[in-house]
């Protein structure tokens, strides 16, 4: 789904991928315009939606319908890393994250643990909005990339994370970008249980 291939190409893959999800963009050229001037802009900043047909339907859809589908409202998370001074050599360090968010108009303050801090984030992400909408417990990450961009900059790099979520029948693939690894995975975390929420047609 890379735009940068060339302007019409780009502009045919997003009037295909419109036809798959029920819109028939070739009747609103405006929204097509709008979509590949969007996806421009943010493979120049470090996104790619060739590998992440998720979080790529999911920014169609925002432009199509006029706004992004959203189940959840996070207010603030968190997440700390703790390594014991007394611990053993190769004994693994403790994450927790803690997540605040609103769904289905009830609040939630939800902790989680996990070996590393995207897992936690996810533990704690996944235990908030399963109580408002059951179809997130078979919601399953089964695979996690990253990439530095700009690596002149070293720590100060820009990270690109790519992860893939499954539902036990099929698998889609969500984009973050962050100044580091734990805010891209976040971001890629939330757009893939939005769009597996959406696959699942849930109101």
């Amino acid at each position: 789904m890379r735009l940068l291939v060339s302007e019409m190409a780009g502009r045919a893959s997003i009037e295909l991928k419109g036809r798959e999800l029920g819109f028939d963009l070739s009747q609103d050229p405006e929204v097509v315009t709008r979509v590949t001037n969007r996806v421009k802009e943010l493979e120049s900043r470090g996104y790619t939606f060739e590998a992440a047909d998720a979080s790529f339907e999911l920014l169609l859809l925002e432009e199509a319908e006029g706004r992004r589908p959203s189940y959840f409202e996070v207010e603030s998370w968190r997440v700390i890393t703790e390594t014991l001074t007394h611990s053993r050599p190769g004994e693994e360090a403790v994450s927790e994250a803690t997540v605040k968010l609103r769904a289905a108009d009830v609040r939630y303050v939800v902790t989680g643990e996990g070996n590393g801090p995207v897992n936690a984030l996810d533990q704690a992400l996944r235990s908030a909005i399963v109580q408002a909408y059951p179809e997130i417990a078979k919601f399953e990450l089964i695979d996690f990339k990253v990439r530095i961009l700009d690596q002149g900059h070293g720590t100060d790099a820009i990270t690109r994370v790519l992860i893939e979520t499954t539902d036990g029948e099929s698998a889609w693939v969500t984009v973050g970008v962050g100044a580091n690894v734990i805010e891209a995975s976040w971001e890629a975390l939330v757009d893939g249980f939005t769009y597996g929420l959406v696959r699942h047609h849930v109101e």
